[in-house]
């Protein structure tokens, strides 16, 4: 593969961002869920649970995008050809960024391969250039749902990336107080709140200010983490994953978690779910949680 070469220039992602919401919001592009949320506190962490107010549009777009599947016979990609209406900016010769259309957080951010590539392939390390070139922008948590099982909903490769704090006067990430917890051997950790199978890996928080240079270093604690959860590619640590799972990034630590079930009692989890932030679409799906709690949740949709 010849060498890839970073298009984005330093220090105008987030204003690109800012500017380019605004225009899709006034035209209609940019569709948010609105949402109300409330904090589930257990075991000291504070989980965010956002509560849905209306998905109508979204699951209206998935009935058309069902219709043309039956009428053409291909699945629906929305990123090939993207909507130039969400485009925010070229990141490298391998990836650009859009404005996630149906977005449930601010200024929620799609890191997209511009070739077709599978959602269940393992990344690559111009995949963590291109991560890492956001990141360096302005500080967020990135996450990969690997697989339908880990809550992807397009084939197409693609990373996403949330600004930091998720809620205003809080915690960056609820689950910062728990990573701090973990022991390591090896340079990978583990902490015991956790009641299921993951791995943590700290990061020097400067490899973002050079993140082509970094992104091999990161590559390999990705791929150490995925053996240590039982994770392994079709060929070596190459091609398609041997099973499902979420990946979190942010500056200090990266984190992998394994996945069993896409829900758990019609509450679905995807890798935003194991920051501490879950999603439900109505109050009964709230009372479910406050119910079983949100770590024995975690718990039934990733192996122990």
């Amino acid at each position: 593969m010849s060498e890839n070469q970073l298009l984005l220039a330093p220090g105008t992602l987030w204003e690109r961002l800012k500017q380019q919401t605004e225009y899709a919001l006034e035209c209609g592009a940019l569709q948010p869920i609105p949402t109300e949320y409330e904090f589930v506190e257990q075991d000291n962490i504070r989980f965010l649970v956002r509560i849905l107010s209306n998905l109508s549009r979204k699951d209206e777009a998935k009935k058309q995008q069902e219709k043309k599947k039956v009428v053409t016979g291909k699945n629906f990609n929305p990123f090939k050809p993207y909507e130039e209406d969400l485009f925010v900016a070229d990141i490298s010769q391998t990836h650009l960024c859009l404005l996630n259309k149906y977005n449930v957080v601010d200024y929620h951010l799609l890191i997209v391969t511009r070739e077709f590539e599978e959602q269940e392939n393992l990344l690559n390390l111009s995949d963590f250039q291109a991560l890492g070139s956001c990141m360096g922008e302005f500080e967020g948590l990135a996450f990969y749902n690997s697989g339908k099982t880990a809550g992807a909903s397009q084939r197409h490769k693609h990373l996403q990336m949330v600004p930091l704090p998720l809620v205003s006067d809080e915690e960056k990430v609820p689950i910062d107080k728990a990573i701090a917890t973990a022991k390591f051997n090896n340079g990978i950790g583990v902490t015991s709140y956790f009641p299921f199978r993951h791995a943590i890996a700290k990061l020097d928080p400067g490899w973002v200010n050079s993140p082509f240079e970094s992104a091999a270093k990161i590559l390999e604690f990705y791929f150490c983490l995925l053996k240590a959860v039982g994770i392994e590619g079709s060929d070596g640590m190459s091609g398609k994953q041997s099973s499902d799972y979420n990946l979190l990034v942010t500056r200090e630590w990266m984190f992998v978690v394994p996945r069993s079930y896409p829900d758990f009692q019609s509450i679905s989890v995807n890798s935003l779910g194991f920051s501490g932030a879950l999603l439900v679409k109505n109050q009964e799906q709230m009372k479910i949680l406050k119910e079983q709690k949100p770590l024995t949740i975690l718990r039934h949709v990733a192996p122990l």
